[in-house]
């Protein structure tokens, strides 16, 4: 059976896809289910982004696991959340190995119970020499938040001397970002057909192409992976330019 992957460009892959996996709650709605059930059961769409993200040798695919106003959700939904976090790093570790995966994590982690936080440094440590795909997990994370953290991390450094209002520009700032080393995502998907961001990665998606799929996120496979990165290779990516002067 012909699959959409081979309609894929290998010499024009993005080096880092970043995804806002939407729509567990509606799923687990449509079945009359309670909403964690849909987040237990979109953990098989994890494996397959990163396994295809793998696959295909994207370098970096970060997932909007959960935000800072995420918080604010039934407890119940979160302590669920939380531990379905904690034994899905339990029971995934050998996977990762097994596919060179490297696991990193950007957000205030240290609002995550500690079990949480012990689990995550053990995966990050254990994984920290693979080689390929770089998975970045974003939880507890907010654009907004990652923004504010840096404005005070360059406005102490202007305070103790240590630079200059001349030394900043757009580079200099992005140093001081929670992806530092990291290149800002090519490709964005959203999952359950929501036309918003989310407040995710507002500063590194300024110029990266947008995805919108109605499949939602525990429904989510290879082949729609695959469906994404075409799009996105049928794009003319101009950067405010025309395509004379990228020529």
């Amino acid at each position: 059976m012909a699959s959409v992957k081979d309609n894929i460009d290998f010499n024009n892959l993005p080096k880092h896809i970043a995804v806002i996996m939407d729509g567990n709650g509606r799923w687990a709605k449509n079945k009359g289910a309670a909403r964690i059930f849909g987040h237990r059961n979109a953990i098989q769409a994890v494996k397959d982004v990163t396994e295809g993200c793998g696959e295909l040798g994207i370098k970096y695919l970060t997932l909007y696991a959960f935000s800072t106003e995420n918080w604010g959700r039934p407890k119940a939904e979160v302590d669920g959340l939380m531990e379905l976090l904690v034994n899905t790093l339990k029971k995934e570790i050998n996977s990762l190995h097994e596919n060179q995966v490297k696991l990193k994590t950007i957000g205030d982690i240290g609002h995550l119970p500690k079990l949480c936080q012990d689990n995550l440094k053990e995966a990050i440590e254990a994984t920290s020499n693979n080689s390929g795909l770089t998975l970045i997990l974003a939880l507890s994370y907010s654009g907004r938040w990652e923004i504010i953290e840096a404005t005070k991390a360059i406005a102490q450094e202007l305070k103790d001397g240590k630079v200059s209002l001349a030394d900043i520009n757009e580079e200099f700032f992005s140093k001081y970002l929670k992806t530092k080393g990291v290149p800002d995502p090519e490709l964005l998907i959203r999952t359950s057909g929501e036309m918003r961001i989310s407040n995710f990665l507002l500063w590194q998606i300024a110029y990266t192409e947008l995805y919108i799929t109605k499949t939602l996120w525990p429904d989510f496979r290879k082949e729609t992976l695959y469906e994404a990165i075409c799009a996105y290779q049928a794009r003319d990516r101009r950067f405010g330019k025309v395509m004379e002067s990228i020529a």
